[in-house]
């Protein structure tokens, strides 16, 4: 490829990540207008990643094996969407042209749906399917940050819509997440911008913070993925939470603390002492929502 498409696409993705976090965070905010509790701490609060950090799995899997058991698609197609995910989890790396690709398969599910139709349903999986995936210890660091009187918002590539439930569920203060443009409730078949993934999500960890008034380095972001770096660098306390090698090695090196949920031993503790003191993903939303749903008419 000649160095100027190079350019060119890095551009581009940088663009689009920034305008993914830039409608993430009005979302989260233009929400959280309608909360009536006011936080003592103000200009603290923590940024919590979804799938693997929060919730065992990928919180889209979990919603496309509710989608096929109402036969929005088939279980070899749910068969296929965990594949993908494995090979993203063995891989550890992303392929553009795959992403774009899934990305919009994905829309094409979507154009035309109700939004109200998908929050409906995320409701019922939600409950059906999710909440006994919740990791009490993840959840618990949660409710220390509220216990504090700081806010918490969950930071994903799931659509926003479904982040925004398993935030209300868990009682946290919003959610930052993937944002399909809707006109009059419909979903239209674009993004807005991008997936909230990698560099999205410290975009919208940034916009969000100065539309509330945010300082970054009372802030504290978790994670378990080394795609999560740059949102785990815009912080002032980053943690590893079940981390991927990628991200153990970076906490390592950068002094990051690690808590691991996964195993029931004491969480390797480095650098910092306390919290308070200072994949799957990306191709998660396109590839869950690309298969359609059959007989479609």
């Amino acid at each position: 490829m000649p160095l100027w498409r190079r350019d060119v696409d890095s551009s581009e993705r940088e663009s689009r990540a920034i305008a993914a976090g830039e409608a993430s965070a009005e979302a989260a905010a233009a929400e959280l207008e309608a909360a009536l509790a006011v936080p003592p701490d103000l200009t603290a609060a923590a940024f919590f990643d979804v799938d693997n950090t929060m919730m065992m799995g990928a919180s889209i899997f979990h919603f496309a094996r509710g989608l096929a058991a109402r036969k929005y698609f088939t279980t070899s197609d749910l068969a296929g969407f965990a594949w993908q995910q494995l090979k993203f989890r063995i891989g550890g790396k992303e392929d553009a042209d795959g992403i774009r690709s899934s990305r919009e398969q994905a829309l094409s599910f979507v154009a035309g749906r109700s939004v109200e139709e998908l929050v409906t349903l995320g409701e019922e999986i939600y409950d059906e399917l999710m909440a006994d995936r919740i990791w009490s210890g993840t959840r618990a660091l949660a409710q220390m940050h509220l216990d504090a009187g700081q806010r918490v918002w969950l930071v994903t590539a799931t659509p926003v819509e479904l982040a925004r439930i398993i935030a209300r569920r868990l009682g946290l203060t919003g959610a930052l997440g993937t944002v399909a443009e809707s006109v009059d409730g419909v979903y239209t078949g674009r993004l807005v911008g991008d997936l909230l993934h990698g560099p999205g999500k410290a975009h919208a960890v940034r916009a969000l913070s100065a539309r509330e008034g945010l300082n970054l380095r009372r802030c504290t972001a978790y994670s378990d993925s080394v795609n999560d770096v740059p949102m785990l660098s815009v912080v002032g306390t980053a943690v590893a939470v079940n981390p991927d090698q990628g991200l153990r090695d970076v906490a390592r090196a950068r002094g990051w603390e690690v808590r691991d949920f996964r195993t029931g031993r004491k969480a390797a503790r480095i650098g910092v002492p306390t919290v308070l003191g200072a994949g799957v993903v990306a191709g998660a939303l396109a590839a869950g929502m690309a298969y359609r749903r059959r007989g479609r008419s």
